[in-house]
């Protein structure tokens, strides 16, 4: 379900592009976390307590604007990487992101992964390799873009920003609530976007010539990005961000069979053995979710030996004629049972 609603931002946006010449991936992300601001960060402003809007901006708002500028920079850096470098490049670099999200996985969040979780990751991205194959053959490289360095720099740059929010969303989920994290990604993504869309978008916007069809793309774009944000902490907070990255790599696959219709994309029968692949991969690697570490237990200061002597005279009751035991002071002291 992931993986068909991020299909259709992307089949919406390159129709945006295609049919109507309409470049606006801030304006359109910006849509996004207005909605997410309007149905879960006013949820926030009614409640009370710890759970409170007011409180969860005291106690931890600075986590909140890092997780929300790097989930707007993400979305805005991985479009502004096809002005540059070329399909095949975004698709291949893009899956930077999974090593990184799972070394911070293991660092932040005490995920422990054994061999198989690695075997099943190598299978998944040898399924995009396939798909980035069949995607040569079918002639869908187009081209090498105007400067490739750059273009792949921003690729890894969002790459590595979907890592930081996708760990801070797990975090979130999964020892608070799916509703903060809605609710405060909707308030600092909306202002983030909000004034990064004023800078940078404002004379694209001013072009567009509104119409009933972009209206309704626009609509289509919004709901299927609201899907996503809402169904991906659930799915995450069941099994852990790692899983759902690998399982939406299928979603350029997806894009792709509505492409055939809509862009006249030409179809490879490698497309249905990556889609298999990466499937198989990801099975494996839910099959065994990884363990988390348990913190070290710290020894709690206490005195002891008194309870201990107690047992200890309980269980040679009749066997020891005395037993010694250490005193609050510290001092030696024997008990006779006589």
């Amino acid at each position: 379900m992931l993986s068909m609603f991020i299909c259709g931002t992307a089949v919406t946006s390159q129709y945006l592009a295609d049919r109507f010449n309409v470049n606006t991936p801030m304006l359109q992300s910006f849509i996004n976390y207005c909605l997410l601001l309007l149905v879960y960060t006013t949820t926030l402003v009614f409640r009370t307590g710890s759970d409170s809007l007011c409180q969860i901006l005291k106690q931890r708002w600075w986590k909140y604007l890092i997780v929300g500028l790097a989930d707007v920079e993400a979305n805005y850096t991985i479009v502004k990487a096809y002005q540059y470098t070329n399909l095949t490049s975004v698709q291949l670099l893009d899956c930077f992101g999974i090593p990184a999200l799972m070394a911070l996985s293991w660092f932040l969040l005490r995920a422990r992964y054994k061999l198989i979780h690695f075997v099943a990751v190598a299978i998944c991205l040898l399924g995009v390799a396939t798909m980035v194959g069949a995607d040569i053959l079918a002639g869908r490289e187009e081209g090498e873009g105007s400067d490739v360095v750059i273009g792949d720099v921003l690729v890894l740059l969002a790459a590595s920003l979907y890592a930081i929010s996708n760990v801070g969303e797990e975090y979130i989920v999964k020892n608070l609530s799916r509703v903060e994290f809605l609710g405060m990604v909707g308030l600092f993504g909306t202002i983030i976007s909000g004034l990064q869309l004023a800078i940078v978008e404002h004379k694209e916007i001013m072009k567009i010539q509104w119409n009933w069809k972009i209206a309704l793309l626009f609509t289509a774009f919004a709901l299927c990005m609201f899907g996503l944000y809402n169904f991906m902490p659930v799915v995450i907070k069941i099994t852990s961000a790692t899983s759902v990255n690998l399982a939406i790599l299928t979603s350029d696959l997806y894009s792709l069979f509505i492409g055939l219709y809509l862009f006249y994309y030409k179809f490879s029968g490698l497309y249905i053995v990556s889609f298999l692949i990466i499937m198989v991969g990801f099975t494996l690697y839910c099959a065994a979710p990884p363990a988390t570490a348990e913190p070290t237990a710290v020894p709690q200061p206490g005195h002891t030996g008194l309870d201990n002597a107690a047992l200890k005279l309980e269980e040679t009751d009749g066997e020891s004629p005395e037993v010694a035991v250490q005193s609050s002071r510290e001092e030696a002291e024997v008990l006779s049972t006589n």
